[in-house]
């Protein structure tokens, strides 16, 4: 199936309950959306990922009370900094309260408000998080075009949602808070953030 920005939600909030897959725009390529508490959601970006179960999935949000509901402590000073830069393609591992099935094993996911504006619509009429973990399997290049990632869900209760032929480039960039928010930013992954601007802006007083 493939949904078009302005169409109505409910097919794609029904696929998801029942444990099925979006194939998402985000700032630069596809990702794989899952609800990130429905295990068969998550189990099956797995299996098209073919990646292990258990490794962390990156989730995007469309709002701070999106990110809060993850069980982020929402009066974190790191997400006070955090609120200064997103809406931006720059990830952030935090620390989550309580059992997220996306999350890794030391109680941390790695999430951000996207850049991409429809998505954040998306996710906000959805009325939850999605996992936006990269559409292709595990060592291939990125998806880019709505009918690469319709071949890709081939067979899958899934849905593909139109963003029309994404630019590619780099990936988010992922950061960590290390010490606290006033520690240091470790990049994790430099990306569509330069590392230095990322240091930057989330050090700032």
């Amino acid at each position: 199936m493939i949904w078009r920005f302005g169409s109505p939600v409910e097919p794609l909030r029904a696929l998801l309950d029942r444990g099925g897959v979006l194939a998402i725009p985000t700032e630069s390529s596809y990702g794989l959306a899952a609800d990130p508490w429905n295990p068969e959601g998550i189990a099956r970006v797995y299996r098209l990922k073919g990646r292990d179960a258990g490794k962390a999935l990156p989730l995007v949000a469309a709002d701070l009370a999106q990110v809060a509901a993850l069980g982020v402590e929402p009066e974190s000073p790191e997400l006070a900094r955090l609120a200064r830069v997103w809406p931006a393609p720059l990830s952030a591992v935090l620390a989550v309260r309580g059992q997220l099935p996306v999350a890794a094993p030391d109680g941390t996911v790695a999430v951000r408000i996207p850049a991409h504006a429809g998505l954040r619509g998306l996710l906000a009429a959805l009325g939850r998080p999605l996992t936006a973990t990269s559409a292709n399997r595990s060592g291939e290049p990125p998806v880019l075009d709505p009918d690469e990632a319709e071949r890709l869900l081939a067979g899958e209760d899934a849905a593909v949602v139109d963003g029309g032929r994404l630019r590619g480039g780099p990936p988010s960039t992922l950061v960590r808070f290390v010490g606290g928010a006033g520690g240091e930013i470790e990049v994790l992954r430099e990306g569509a953030v330069a590392a230095a601007e990322a240091r930057r802006v989330l050090m700032t007083e």
